[in-house]
């Protein structure tokens, strides 16, 4: 068994903008293993200035496990457990090594027979540039949306009130992510106005590692609460426990590449069940290669909520797509 690793660098077709600042582009390495002339394919997707192993020897460790591919997959788990990105590639990898043709979790969804309901997403920007998406949104069939806030509260307040005046929560489900853009007394009074919304979830209101704070909101709060940023850098079973314990959340959003790959998902799922904290799965601006795996994992877990996966069509140099979208669901090219 041999493995090599390439960087590219995905660009965005318009900048994209989150609370953290505008995206021009996107840094992602891919991982190739290959063995008695087949090969497999993994996105090891880093998130430069979020992920948890944005750090300068990345690259170190990359060339790292090409040179002990062979070794034990638990003794690689454990010397990758700080580079959850990392993990991720490998993880897709070694299944698309064992089954090919882009397939990773084989099933219905690669045989073409279901789909995956997705949210639709909403970029920021200025008013008329997020009504263009929402519209974009609405005439190809989502039922539920989610748009980044905490820019400019007073402008997107006010989108979110001109679309409940149009849509019922029946019709349409509004979700809603702060990436950790307000203080806490802001957030007391957005989830408030977001509950007059009928508003569904936030996703993180205000920054990671405030558990004290987050619990607080958690506890009182009239909009559930969705962790997010929250849940990456715990890698420990005991902390994770802690953390859910400490802010008993009502959702936890997983971003594989973010949190361990597969597994480390498997993991967080496992312990918010256990509490009564329900889940969903999101992509992270991932290539087509990343987003794929990602899918097929997604349908796996069964879950009838809408998923957070991006389509692949932000980027201009994309690798090719196995998925493609209809209306609101995701479905995988046979």
């Amino acid at each position: 068994m041999k493995a090599s690793y390439f960087k590219y660098l995905l660009q965005f077709k318009r900048p994209s903008g989150t609370s953290r600042g505008v995206l021009l582009d996107k840094e992602t390495f891919i991982l190739e293993i290959s063995e008695e002339g087949r090969k497999g394919v993994g996105e090891c997707a880093i998130f430069r200035g979020l992920s948890f192993d944005d750090r300068p020897d990345y690259e170190d460790k990359l060339k790292w496990l090409c040179s002990n591919i062979t070794q034990d997959p638990v003794y690689l788990k454990q010397e990758l457990k700080d580079f959850p990105s990392i993990w991720f590639g490998y993880e897709q990898a070694v299944l698309n090594l064992k089954y090919g043709n882009n397939v990773y979790f084989p099933g219905e969804f690669t045989e073409g027979k279901s789909a995956i309901t997705i949210n639709g997403l909403i970029w920021m920007g200025d008013v008329g540039y997020m009504e263009e998406q929402i519209q974009d949104k609405l005439e190809k069939g989502f039922h539920c949306i989610k748009l980044k806030i905490g820019v400019n509260w007073k402008e997107e307040h006010v989108i979110l009130q001109k679309l409940r005046e149009k849509f019922s929560k029946d019709q349409l489900e509004l979700r809603v992510d702060a990436n950790g853009g307000f203080s806490k007394e802001e957030a007391v009074v957005v989830l408030q106005q977001l509950a007059d919304l009928d508003i569904h979830s936030i996703e993180q209101p205000i920054k990671a590692g405030s558990w004290a704070d987050m619990a607080e909101l958690c506890a009182q709060t009239p909009t559930p609460i969705a962790l997010d940023e929250e849940l990456i850098g715990i890698v420990d079973s005991e902390e994770k426990k802690k953390l859910l314990n400490t802010i008993r959340p009502q959702y936890i959003i997983l971003k594989p590449a973010l949190v361990g790959g597969f597994s480390g998902s498997d993991e967080w799922i496992s312990l918010a069940e256990e509490q009564n904290i329900g889940w969903w799965i999101t992509s992270a601006l991932e290539s087509n290669i990343g987003l794929n795996a990602i899918a097929q994992y997604t349908f796996t877990k069964k879950n009838p909520m809408p998923q957070g996966l991006g389509t692949g069509a932000l980027f201009v140099n994309n690798f090719e797509s196995s998925l493609e979208l209809r209306n609101e669901l995701l479905w995988f090219k046979t």
